[in-house]
C-alpha cells in the first residue's frame, strides 16, 4: 500500500471513529470533530463546561473506540504529585507495598489519560502533568517511564471556583485546544437526553460502541504523515503570519472591540508553539476534507480553540477573557484579507 493509500485508509477510519462516538454523544458535533482533530494532530485538550454536560462520557467514548488503555484521575485539593506516580498501601500481611500509579501502571499502552477537574489540583500536581504532556514520559524509581501514545484530556469545571487553582498561562499553552462544551440547545436532543432511558446508563451506553477501531500504536506515525502530506501555499503562509501579528497588535489591522481600549488589551499574543499548534490542527482539518493543501476555512475552523487560550490580556481585561477572546478571534477572521 502506497503512502497516499494508507492515509486514505486512515482518513476513512478517522471519520468512522467520529461517527461511532456520535452514536452515543448527541448534540456535540463540533466538540467531537475538534477532539478528533486533536487526536490526529497529536495534541492535548482542555475541556470546559458545566456540571453534567457529558464531558466524561465523550472522553470514555473516544477512549473505547480508539483502543489502548484509559486512566482517570480526580483533581482534589489534597492530591499530591506522587499520587500520579505510585500508590502506597498495607497488604493483607501487614507489609507496606508500593504499586505504580495511574501514569505508570499501563505502560506504553496508555492512550487516553483523563484529569477530571484539573483546577482543583495543586500547582505542583499540574506541573508534573505538564511535563508528562510535553515529553510523554516521567522519571520514577530510578528509570524513565514512557507513554508515547498518550493523549491527555483535562476538564475544568467553570461553575465552582472555591478551592481551585487556575492554570498558569504556561500550563494552558501546553494544550493544543481549549474547548467549551455547551449544553445542547436543540429541543429534540434535550428531550432525548431527559426521556430516552438509553442515555441514563453510561456504562451500558458505551457498550454499543465498536472498540479499538484504530491501530492506535501507529497514531504518531500517521500524525506525522498528515503533516508532511498537507501543504500551505505562500499566500496561505502570509495569511497565517498576519493572523499571528494580529494576536499581538490587533490595532495595526484596524481591529476594534466595543468598549475596549485596544492599546491596552493584549499583554502577549500567541507564542510560536501556539502558531505551530494552529498549523498542525489546520492540516488535519484539510486531511479530513480529503485535501493535500490548506484553505482559509481550515484555519478558521480551529482558530478559536487553538489560539483563544493563548492570547493573554492585561489584568483589567483578563476577567472577561472568554468573551473577549471569542470576539477578538471573530474580528481577526472578519478583518484580515483572506487569500
Amino acid at each position: 500500500m502506497s503512502a497516499g493509500e494508507e492515509l486514505q485508509d486512515w482518513r476513512t477510519r478517522a471519520l468512522q471513529l467520529e461517527d461511532e462516538v456520535a452514536k452515543v454523544v448527541v448534540g456535540q458535533q463540533q466538540t467531537l470533530r475538534l477532539i478528533n482533530v486533536a487526536l490526529f494532530a497529536r495534541g492535548h485538550v482542555l475541556l470546559e463546561g458545566g456540571v453534567g454536560v457529558g464531558k466524561t462520557t465523550v472522553l470514555r467514548a473516544f477512549a473505547r473506540v480508539v483502543g489502548g488503555d484509559f486512566e482517570r484521575v480526580e483533581g482534589t485539593i489534597d492530591l499530591m504529585p506522587g499520587d500520579l506516580i505510585y500508590h502506597t498501601y498495607v497488604d493483607t500481611d501487614g507489609k507496606p507495598r508500593i504499586d505504580p500509579g495511574p501514569l505508570l501502571r499501563r505502560g506504553e499502552s496508555l492512550t487516553t489519560f483523563f484529569f477530571n477537574e484539573i483546577n482543583r489540583a495543586r500547582p505542583q500536581v499540574q506541573s508534573l502533568l505538564l511535563r508528562a504532556m510535553a515529553e510523554r514520559s516521567v522519571w520514577a524509581f530510578d528509570r524513565e517511564y514512557r507513554f508515547p501514545h498518550m493523549t491527555v484530556f483535562a476538564d475544568r469545571n467553570k461553575v465552582e471556583k472555591e478551592e481551585t487553582f487556575e492554570l498558569a498561562s504556561a500550563a494552558r499553552d501546553r494544550f493544543l485546544f481549549e474547548l467549551n462544551m455547551p449544553t445542547p440547545a436543540d429541543p429534540a436532543i434535550r428531550r432525548a437526553l431527559v426521556f430516552d432511558t438509553a442515555f441514563h446508563d453510561v456504562d451500558l451506553l458505551l457498550t454499543r460502541l465498536t472498540p479499538s477501531i484504530l491501530p492506535w500504536q501507529q497514531l504518531n506515525t500517521i500524525g506525522a504523515a498528515i503533516q508532511e502530506e498537507v501543504h500551505a501555499s505562500e499566500t496561505m503562509e502570509r495569511y497565517v503570519l498576519d493572523i499571528w501579528q494580529a494576536t499581538e497588535t490587533p490595532q495595526r489591522f484596524g481591529i476594534e472591540l466595543d468598549g475596549v481600549d485596544m492599546q491596552r488589551l493584549v499583554l502577549a499574543g500567541a507564542s510560536p508553539r501556539g502558531m505551530s499548534a494552529l498549523m498542525r490542527a489546520a492540516r488535519v482539518v484539510a486531511w479530513f476534507a480529503g485535501r493535500s493543501h490548506l484553505l482559509p476555512e481550515d484555519i478558521h475552523e480551529v482558530l478559536l480553540p487553538a489560539l483563544g487560550h493563548r492570547v493573554f490580556f492585561t489584568p483589567i481585561y483578563e476577567l472577561r477573557r472568554h468573551e473577549l477572546a471569542e470576539a477578538l478571534i471573530a474580528q481577526i477572521i472578519a478583518t484580515i484579507a483572506v487569500p
